[in-house]
């Protein structure tokens, strides 16, 4: 007996300071308290007047007033936003103020193509966990039915010259050396700048690579409005109504679902990209959308302290990157399995999956990539596939093809999507996933909270 309680006692302590350990670990964890966003629109609809602005301002009141936040708790702002407006180049500050945020917080945007606001989430993430923020608002905003039109260069180069015209006569110079076609608009393209390809035409070529065909593309298509449409009420959760005319018109529902949508309809489309053999259509491909997204996280003790209850807890993220090319939007299949292997999961462990679809054609294809072993011995470098994803469980309430892709906004969308399946589905992992332009991807982890 002399002998066993020293032993005994020695355990004990060094469980307790492990114990203290873990929960001090516990203490700073990062959590996700709640998030929302503005209806989703097709570009050219009711936000059609609107800027990001009005919108990521929009979308911060929402979010203001759904936690019933004091704005003296958060430190940070961080904002994704892709097509910019010059007037409002820093949108979250713009955004922030005009929300009626205390003007000393520091706000930040991000751009990082279609996964910007998953970058302003994870950036928010790195600062709380640094020590240098405590609270952060993040999300983001974009309006694709007003984008930047430009003069040509030779053009908006005798603008400039004319600031420094004296007199009259410098004025009757102006268009000595310009050519009719130097007047016309420069409207930008929304392709890859290094290899002049647009995302529907890498598609249509990474989906004919991985031999995934135009019936499979359109059934998941269809899946995915079908989804959505059966979801409607979870996603009103989600979405902060916007007062337009004075009050008199009130969106408060996505606009681009079609619940009424069939496989006759979805086969009827052409091709959008490679004409006339191309897969990609404008029905298995998302749509230019206007929106804008915002979400709540905070050191897990200071969220407690302050009477919150976290829906979730952030976890381990990676991000991606490969030369665009026939493979631009392949990115999830390298970012996924990095999560995993930090997290020490399997795809099995995981209950809940939010993966963005850009694209039909792109998200069979890193479905396919996942499941082959040939993809993970010569790509990622591992004896077996990573694993099937599960029907089942994987975008559950619809995705981008149905719902909307801003392109700063989705990020968060999807990661207040998932914290709310795992609460309402049970489940204790989702794994979030996205694709981006410039050959990027990204990952991340998220963890039910449990009080």
């Amino acid at each position: 007996m002399a002998d066993f309680y020293p032993v005994s006692y020695a355990i004990q302590e060094k469980h307790r300071e492990e114990m203290t350990k873990s929960d001090k670990a516990k203490m700073n964890d990062v959590v996700f308290i709640d998030g929302g966003r503005t209806p989703f629109l097709r570009a050219g609809t009711d936000f059609k007047n609107l800027s990001a602005y009005d919108l990521g301002r929009r979308a911060i009141v929402g979010l203001v007033n759904k936690t019933k936040l004091d704005g003296e708790l958060i430190d940070r702002v961080y904002l994704g936003n892709v097509i910019q407006d010059i007037n409002t180049s820093n949108v979250s500050r713009e955004s922030s103020l005009a929300a009626g945020l205390p003007g000393t917080i520091p706000a930040t945007t991000v751009s990082m193509a279609c996964i910007s606001s998953n970058m302003a989430l994870t950036m928010a993430k790195d600062t709380i966990e640094t020590g240098n923020a405590r609270a952060a608002i993040v999300g983001g905003t974009e309006v694709m039915s007003d984008i930047p039109i430009r003069f040509r260069k030779k053009f908006r180069q005798k603008l400039l010259e004319t600031q420094k015209y004296k007199s009259p006569g410098d004025y009757l110079k102006f268009f000595k050396n310009l050519k009719p076609s130097d007047l016309l608009p420069e409207i930008p393209s929304i392709s890859e700048f290094s290899t002049g390809e647009t995302m529907g035409q890498s598609c249509d070529k990474m989906a004919a690579k991985y031999d995934v065909s135009r019936e499979e593309q359109d059934a998941y298509a269809l899946r995915s409005h079908l989804k959505a449409d059966q979801a409607k009420e979870h996603l009103a959760g989600e979405i902060f109504p916007v007062s337009l005319k004075n009050g008199k018109h009130i969106v408060d529902e996505d606009n681009g679902i079609r619940g009424d949508s069939t496989p006759a309809k979805m086969a009827s489309l052409n091709p959008a990209f490679i004409k006339p053999h191309g897969t990609v259509t404008a029905g298995n491909s998302s749509f230019l959308t206007d929106g804008a997204s915002a979400g709540l996280i905070m050191n897990r003790e200071f969220a407690l302290e302050n009477g919150y209850k976290p829906k979730a807890i952030l976890r381990s993220y990676s991000y991606v990157a490969k030369r665009p090319g026939d493979e631009l939007l392949i990115g999830p299949a390298l970012a996924v399995p990095k999560v995993l292997d930090d997290m020490k999961l399997s795809l099995s462990d995981i209950d809940v999956f939010e993966f963005h679809e850009a694209f039909a054609g792109q998200m069979l294809t890193v479905l396919k990539a996942l499941a082959s072993d040939d993809f993970a011995k010569e790509r990622l470098g591992r004896k077996k596939a990573v694993g099937k994803v599960p029907y089942d469980t994987l975008n559950s309430w619809g995705g981008s093809l149905s719902i909307g892709h801003p392109f700063g906004a989705t990020g968060v969308r999807l990661v207040t999507t998932a914290a709310n399946r795992l609460i309402d589905e049970g489940g204790k992992y989702a794994l979030i996933a996205a694709c981006a332009a410039g050959g990027q991807g990204h990952a991340m982890v998220v963890e039910k909270f449990e009080s």
